[in-house]
Order: C-alpha cells, then structure tokens, then sequence
C-alpha cells in the first residue's frame, strides 16, 4: 500500500519508472554530489568557520531542500551548496573585501530572499531576457576559472601573493599530492565511474596520510556540531563597502544563482523527457521557488547558497524521472550528517583536484560565446578573465555589462540596450568610479 502511495503521488508508472528504479537513482545522485560536503568545508574553512558545523550544515540544507525539491516540485533534482558561489564568499566577500564571514552569509541570504520574492511576482524569468546570452556564458565560465584557480591555489601548484601569480613546480609533498589526486580524477572520469569525485577525495586523503601530508587534529573525537546556523549578518556588507557596492555586489550574486539555476532545471528536464513540446517545464515555478529558498536557506545556515545540480543528470542517467529520485539524496543526505567530523580529515590537496576538473567543465561554456563578434566577445572576455584575477564575481560581471551596454552606444545600437541593463550598467559605472567620486565630492 506504501508503495502504491509512492506511485500515486510522484506520478512513478505515469512518467514510466518504478519506485526501486527512483530509489536507486537517488543513491546514484547522492554519490556524485558527496564530494560537496567536504569540498565546502575546505572552502568556507578558509574563513574560519567550524569545517566541522560547515560539513554538518551542508548535509543538512542539502538534505532538508532535496526532499521539499522532489516533494513539492516532483523533479529528479537535487540542491546542495554551489560550487563558484562559495569560493566567491570565501575568497571574495571575506579574504578580499574584508567582511567578516557572518556578513558573506547576509550577503546570501539577501540575494536569496530577493530571488525568492521575483520567482513570487513571476518576474524571474523577466529579468533573465534582460541579459544577453554570451553574458549568461561568460559568468559560468568565469566562474570556473575562478574555482579551477583556486583548486591550483590550494592544492599548492600555483603561488598567488599580491599582484603576482607564480607555478610552483610540484617539489613538495603536499603539491605531489594534489597531482596525484588530479591524476585519479582523470582516470575516474574518464573511465565514466559513478562518484568519481568522492572517490578521488577519499583516495587523495589515503595518499595524503600515507605521506604524512595532513595536520592530524589533536582529538578525531570531534562531535557533529551546527554552530554555522543562524550566524548571519545582513548589515555588515553595507558597513564595509558601502550602499552601492554592497547593492551591486548582492545583485551580482543574485545573477549568478538566477542562471545556473535555468541551465540545470532545463538540461535535467530535458534529459528525464519531463518538457512538453514546446520546451516548458513542469511546476517551473515551484521548481524556482524552492531553488531560491535553497540561497537564502543557504546563507542562514552558514553554508553558502544552495542550487539545484547539474550532478542530479546522473541519477536521471539510472532512470529517475521523479521528485522520488530527489528525496531518496536528500534522505542519503540527512543521515550523511555523522560523517561531518570527518571533514577535519580531508586536507586541501585532496578538494583541489576536484576544483580543478569541476573549473575544467565549466569553462566548456566558452563555446558557446562567439569572440569573433565584438559586441559579444569582448564584454565576456571581461567578464571571464577579471572573476579569477580579481578574486570577485562582482568585478568581472560589472565589467562585462558595462562594455557591453558601451559598445552598443558606440555602435548606434543603443536602443538595443534592455532597460535593466541601462539600470545596471550606471550602476556598474558608479561602483568602478566611487573612489574616484567620494574623493571629489
């Protein structure tokens, strides 16, 4: 009768699947996606939060939006903590801009709670026409190079100090041990191995024991914590960089979940034949309601925003075509929890080959952008090329909008230009020149 039950509400037998071939793809889900609880632990560590309460968060967020997915939208998707949007916390928002980590987190939940209120109004799609194509593109790439610069960071093969970037030939341990791990994803993935990405981690934490790589905690009796939730700070941004920069910096963020959001739900649709002929989706709006309430649950819980996974295809792959499939990972993910304390474990050298692929398959986006063109090319190359150097998503994206929204000044397309884009490109204007203004005014 359970089981009849199940059927009836994820619409099993409707969309030609069975509850034992939703469950198994579910755990098919979980296993490609793992990686993230250690891979954020690494990344948000590097702010200072707890690995541990960061590790034990992600599951649960994870958890907690994965099911409410399957449940209340019946997609095959699940959500965990974004990949790029983490690193720009991190290594952005906090090691750069000098905000604590509770104000990066308020920073999240803003952008989270306006996402969630334009999916409310039905505007989200209306703000996604604004920007052009090649700006969607550039923005996923850059961001790839960002993570794939910082897997090379951490994983000791590049030395970034100051204005200067220098490759360290691997003549340590520690960088031995990133190649290795690089090494191991390769072959994983090349040979097309289910959690890969997990699998490399757990087996470069193995090497880096074994060469003596890890600073060992004093005590491996650490206990699940979940100090991270609530440790928000939605004011700090605004004291730090100030009204426009702060605003900016929160839209910026804001685009960057608004796209990767439409690219998943889109591509994972497609793949499990859930759109109708003329390409919509189904429950798209629940599907993007609960994809915002993921940032802003995200950035309450300390963990960073949380989007749904190009990673959930996997599970489709195995035949998933249900919210079931999504539930089953965000169960997986739940009882994952207990393992939070094993973060403290797994070094840097064993994340870093993970950033490294992921970045990799990112920046596929690139062909996508047609730099032959100048009105497309150049702001994306902009927008691409300054998200890893500068350290910030919201650098490389005012530049990009800005010469865009130039070059068709320049061109006497101008009329061209969608509203928003004037909107933001002023904005952009003003936060590259505010030095420039506070000093004169």
């Amino acid at each position: 009768m359970a089981q009849t039950g199940l059927d009836s509400y994820f619409k099993v037998s409707e969309r030609g699947s069975s509850v034992s071939t939703e469950v198994r793809a579910g755990v098919t889900t979980f296993l490609v996606m793992a990686y993230i609880l250690f891979v954020n632990a690494d990344i948000l560590g590097a702010t200072g939060l707890d690995p541990v309460a960061v590790a034990a968060g992600t599951a649960l967020v994870a958890g907690v939006l994965s099911i409410a997915m399957g449940v209340i939208a019946n997609h095959p998707i699940a959500l965990a903590a974004g990949l790029g949007i983490n690193a720009a916390v991190a290594f952005g928002l906090v090691l750069t801009d000098g905000l604590t980590a509770e104000g990066a987190m308020g920073v999240i939940l803003w952008e989270g709670i306006l996402v969630t209120i334009l999916v409310v109004l039905g505007l989200r799609e209306a703000v996604m026409e604004a920007i052009p194509d090649s700006l969607k593109y550039s923005i996923g790439v850059g961001i790839g190079l960002f993570i794939l610069f910082i897997g090379l960071v951490n994983g000791g093969l590049v030395r970034s100090g100051g204005a200067i970037v220098e490759f360290v030939f691997p003549n340590s341990y520690a960088a031995g041990t990133t190649l290795v791990g690089v090494l191991i994803a390769l072959v994983l993935m090349a040979r097309k191995v289910k959690g890969a990405m997990i699998i490399t981690i757990i087996l470069t934490t193995i090497v880096a024991l074994i060469l003596d790589v890890i600073d060992l905690p004093d005590s491996l009796s650490a206990s699940v914590s979940f100090s991270t939730i609530g440790a928000v700070d939605m004011g700090n941004v605004f004291a730090e960089m100030g009204a426009l920069a702060a605003i900016l910096t929160i839209f910026t963020f804001m685009l960057t979940d608004f796209f990767d959001t439409m690219g998943t739900a889109t591509a994972v649709s497609e793949q499990a034949g859930l759109t109708d002929k003329e390409g919509r989706i189904p429950k798209l709006r629940e599907l993007l309601l609960v994809d915002s309430l993921g940032a802003a649950l995200g950035g309450l819980c300390g963990v960073s925003s949380n989007t749904s996974y190009i990673e959930s295809s996997a599970g489709v792959a195995e035949g998933g075509r249900t919210g079931l499939t999504s539930v089953v990972t965000g169960v997986l993910f739940l009882i994952a929890i207990i393992l939070s304390p094993l973060a403290l474990l797994v070094p840097s050298q064993a994340t870093a080959p993970v950033l490294i692929l992921i970045g990799f398959l990112m920046v596929g986006l690139l062909k996508k952008i047609d730099f032959t063109d100048l009105e497309e090319g150049l702001p994306a190359l902009l927008a691409v090329i300054l998200m890893p150097l500068t350290y910030s998503i919201t650098v490389g994206i005012a530049a990009g909008f800005l010469t865009h929204t130039l070059i068709k000044i320049v061109k006497g397309k101008a009329a061209q230009v969608h509203v928003l884009m004037w909107i933001v490109s002023a904005a952009c204007l003003v936060y590259f020149l505010q030095d420039w203004i506070s000093a004169y005014l």
